[in-house]
């Protein structure tokens, strides 16, 4: 049922709008864990209704079935990673705006690990819900990030190398802490990552990636 509010109650469009969004946050919230947990087939609406302490009929007011709530939680995921590059410029010096993304990502990927899973999921299985989202807009988004690299290295400031797979690099180096974070506890006999483990890591990915890149780390 949707909430009407009267015109000249501007002060009550407000509060409505806080409950809404806080509404989606908590839903969102329970569906990364749901879905890292069990997937997308092994998840039920009525099992984030209860992660989320909310009635089943809520979910649907905000998301009409699962499919939408999952392609929401997934456009949040690659909006939030992507942002970081949303302003790539050839002015940007290389390695300060390097070492920045390489950060950025892997801060994501320590306090959002759930999602980055969610994420290398769905990729795995052949991206059966992301074809609309990987369309033409997003390809040419990534061909501008592609172009800023290009750029760098016609300009002399990075070493020439193939800027699609530099960001493969980058988008696959920092996300395997969030996607492999148990391997790497087991290998190095980690109970779990810490935020210091997070920051050496950031460090060296940093030092190793622009050393290949002909830079100096900042």
């Amino acid at each position: 049922m949707n909430l009407y509010i009267p015109s000249h109650c501007n002060n009550a469009e407000k509060p409505a709008g806080r409950i809404r969004q806080q509404n989606e946050e908590v839903i969102l919230a329970a569906a990364v864990e749901e879905f890292a947990r069990h997937g997308f087939k092994g998840t039920s609406m009525n099992a984030i209704a209860l992660k989320a302490g909310l009635p089943k009929a809520n979910l649907h007011y905000y998301f009409s079935n699962k499919l939408s709530l999952y392609l929401a939680v997934l456009s949040n995921i690659l909006e939030l990673w992507d942002s970081t590059f949303n302003h790539l410029s050839v002015d940007d010096d290389p390695a300060e705006a390097l070492a920045g993304y390489i950060r950025a990502k892997m801060d994501y990927s320590r306090k959002h690990p759930e999602a980055s899973r969610i994420f290398a999921m769905e990729v795995i299985a052949g991206s059966p819900c992301l074809s609309q989202y990987f369309n033409q807009d997003y390809c040419s988004w990534f061909n501008g990030r592609a172009a800023v690299f290009q750029a760098w290295i016609e300009a002399g400031k990075i070493d020439p190398l193939d800027p699609a797979q530099l960001i493969f690099l980058l988008w696959s180096s920092t996300q395997h802490y969030a996607d492999f974070g148990s391997q790497i506890c087991r290998v190095t006999g980690r109970g779990e990552l810490t935020h210091q483990d997070f920051s050496r890591a950031s460090d060296n990915l940093i030092h190793i990636i622009l050393k290949g890149c002909g830079l100096t780390p900042p």
